[in-house]
């Protein structure tokens, strides 16, 4: 089915958002309520801001757009209220339906993001909206359109929400597993923990048993910060080039090493840093629900070392594993580093002195490497079924693009017959 193509510009009138002094904003409900793409929502914006001036206003009846920076292209549908530098406001005219706008310019938000690419906040601009083809059938077409992307949305929103929950409650088994296996809680004969008072906050550690102790990172292991990045010595002919590990590198569980930067340091520096087997590193910075996330090195880079936001903990406790330490310090020692960590305006921190009073569990010899064995098979076995609900959740990310792609250039609609499945239409 071929419908006419034209330009937004001509079918759409633009108003592009402008930001009220930050003085005359507040977070008490005085004035106008006032949207960012911060308050983009699944499909209409939520008030957490408003402003006594606003400046550029937007309608109910408008498709939102954000327009810069790493959000551009996500669409939502208009609310009455003041917009930032950060939104568009697109006002459709009597030829063209809202939410038929609002699918359509969902369907482009990739495009549109790799399109802002070439500039340095990543800017849509009102002359490249203006420009974008419209697939334009009649009103009623567009209606009925709109009806059927929307109907078979919510049969994929609600497979994707499924998904979601059931890889949650899956995480949720992963983590009773673990801290079941960490701290043998198949053993009777439990004592409450005992742990000498060094001024930190150890609420919620488990009980053990009989043979088993809770002890402080610092009394098992040697842990240490890393280098600090300093550019102005950078160009020191007398320092040397190595790998060095970031905290986007260390995650809670694995290391992402896709991409590991270089550093010139010291030759003396990057002898005493360079990462050994099974050290375990555990992140100083981020979000707060991030604190001490790490794992365990396993020689992966030769003669990498670590930045000053990675700690390097190397064990010399021979009754514990690696492993062992790290799912300590992912489940128990994570949230203990929430309570006793600090939080600035936008990011949380824990010191080298308060990670080294970090509690830790330490079972009788030769029990942790046994742990270890067990556990790996039993969260080998999770991993495979997050993959197929993983799997399924880009299938339907999948099947969600080629939906709006068939409604835009006419399938959905050119059947004479209801369609019974989505994939028949798609052809997926």
């Amino acid at each position: 089915m071929t419908w006419p193509a034209v330009p937004l510009g001509t079918l759409t009138a633009f108003a592009m958002g402008q930001a009220p002094p930050s003085a005359e904003t507040n977070t008490d409900g005085i004035g106008t309520p006032f949207y960012r793409s911060g308050e983009f929502g699944d499909l209409r914006p939520t008030t957490r801001i408003w402003t006594t001036r606003p400046l550029r206003m937007g309608r109910r009846d408008d498709v939102f757009i954000c327009v810069v920076g790493a959000n551009s292209g996500e669409v939502n549908l208009g609310v009455d209220g003041a917009i930032g530098r950060s939104v568009a406001a697109i006002s459709p005219d009597d030829r063209l339906d809202q939410r038929y706008l609002f699918h359509l310019l969902k369907s482009l938000t990739d495009r549109l993001r790799k399109g802002a690419q070439g500039s340095a906040q990543g800017v849509i601009t009102k002359r490249a909206l203006a420009e974008i083809s419209v697939p334009l059938p009649p009103l009623d077409e567009q209606h009925r359109i709109v009806d059927l992307i929307e109907d078979h949305l919510s049969r994929l929103d609600a497979a994707d929400r499924g998904l979601s929950l059931s890889l949650a409650k899956l995480n949720g088994l992963r983590e009773q597993a673990i801290t079941g296996a960490i701290t043998a809680a198949h053993l009777p004969g439990r004592g409450a923990p005992v742990l000498a008072d060094l001024g930190t906050n150890d609420d919620e550690l488990s009980s053990l048993p009989v043979g088993w102790s809770w002890k402080r990172l610092g009394d098992v292991a040697d842990v240490v910060g890393g280098v600090t990045k300093d550019a102005n010595k950078q160009g020191n002919p007398s320092f040397v080039n190595v790998p060095y590990l970031r905290v986007a590198n260390v995650q809670r569980g694995y290391l992402n090493l896709d991409t590991v930067t270089h550093i010139r340091v010291d030759a003396a520096k990057a002898r005493a840093l360079r990462l050994e087997k099974g050290d375990v590193l555990l992140n100083e910075g981020g979000d707060r629900d991030k604190l001490a996330r790490g794992w365990v090195w396993e020689g992966q880079v030769d003669n990498c070392i670590h930045q000053n936001h990675v700690f390097r903990a190397r064990l010399y406790e021979p009754r514990l594993d690696p492993y062992f330490l790290s799912w300590t310090t992912n489940t128990f020692g994570g949230r203990w580093a929430e309570r006793n960590g600090k939080q600035s305006v936008n990011l949380a921190s824990i010191s080298l002195s308060m990670i080294r009073r970090m509690p830790v569990i330490v079972p009788p010899a030769g029990v942790a490497g046994a742990v270890v064995n067990e556990l790996r098979d039993q969260l080998e076995s999770f991993s495979r079924l997050a993959a197929v609900l993983a799997s399924s959740r880009t299938r339907g990310a999948a099947l969600r693009r080629a939906l709006l792609s068939a409604a835009f250039d006419g399938r959905l609609t050119s059947s004479k017959r209801p369609v019974e499945r989505l994939e028949s239409v798609l052809g997926v």
